[in-house]
């Protein structure tokens, strides 16, 4: 019997292992892991199987952990519901992000840092000012001594520098 070929499932199955890991360290169960783990196998394939749905995926090993992290939420909620006690699952996924999560968001902010320093300090001001500090264009204004319109210039000078060095989301 062949198997599907898809860059998915063969992203999937170069992963099986640390993915059977990943999951048995969110459900403290090797059994329950690989259960899981099939499922998400028989959800990659239905994905495959759809005609452009694959050329979407921009990240297979992202979009596998995902698939695999809400499969192993849904069988926790089932078997708690099933079990009809009302109490906790003590075996329910840490909410906080993994380990891989961390890092890739880690990363993500060293880009977004690395990007941002590249502007000139006015329109890094400007930025800073509005999305972190949700300042109104006029407060801004004010503060770096400018026009508002300056200030709306700095923000598309901004925005269009981080989108075309930024790597799309």
């Amino acid at each position: 019997m062949s198997r599907p070929s898809s860059r998915l499932i063969d992203s999937f199955l170069e992963l099986y292992d640390d993915l059977v890991r990943h999951l048995r360290r969110r459900t403290g169960d090797r059994d329950r892991a690989e259960d899981v783990v099939q499922d998400t196998y028989l959800r990659l394939l239905e994905t495959a199987s759809r005609p452009g749905r694959e050329e979407d995926i921009r990240d297979e090993r992202a979009f596998i952990y995902r698939v695999a992290g809400n499969l192993a939420i849904d069988a926790a909620r089932r078997e708690q519901r099933s079990s009809g006690s009302g109490e906790p699952d003590v075996s329910l996924p840490d909410p906080a992000p993994d380990p891989e999560r961390q890092a890739l968001a880690h990363d993500h902010l060293q880009q977004l840092d690395r990007v941002l320093r590249e502007l000139p300090p006015n329109a890094r001001l400007a930025m800073l000012l509005f999305r972190v500090d949700g300042l109104p264009h006029a407060e801004i204004a004010r503060r770096l001594s400018v026009s508002e319109s300056m200030v709306a210039k700095y923000l598309a000078q901004a925005l269009r520098h981080c989108r075309n060095r930024l790597p799309p989301p």
